[in-house]
């Protein structure tokens, strides 16, 4: 089981440039809870833990109100995935343990 547990800082590399935002992960079993922080404030969010892989959403409200699908997968102190923004598609995300 991968020790998915901590604080992440993340870079997601959308069309608006390179978005920052800090991502704190306290896992149960295959669920977890936790905080996204961001320019645009922070978030409460709880999602699911399947190994070393993570899995939430994210409702933003800027630019405009839309839910972001995130998968993530976590490899020591690195963390890799996607975010998911409805139509305007998917775009990488990257990020290292704080």
């Amino acid at each position: 089981m991968a020790n998915v547990d901590g604080t992440w800082d993340t870079v997601t590399h959308s069309p608006m440039g390179d978005q920052k935002a800090t991502l704190s992960v306290v896992s149960a079993g295959d669920t977890f809870t936790g905080t996204y922080a961001g320019a645009l404030g922070t978030t409460a969010v709880s999602g699911k833990v399947d190994g070393d892989k993570l899995n939430w959403t994210v409702d933003i409200t800027v630019p405009m109100p839309m839910t972001l699908s995130i998968e993530a997968t976590v490899d020591g102190d690195k963390l890799t995935g996607t975010v998911t923004a409805g139509a305007f598609g998917s775009f990488p995300m990257e990020g290292v343990r704080a």
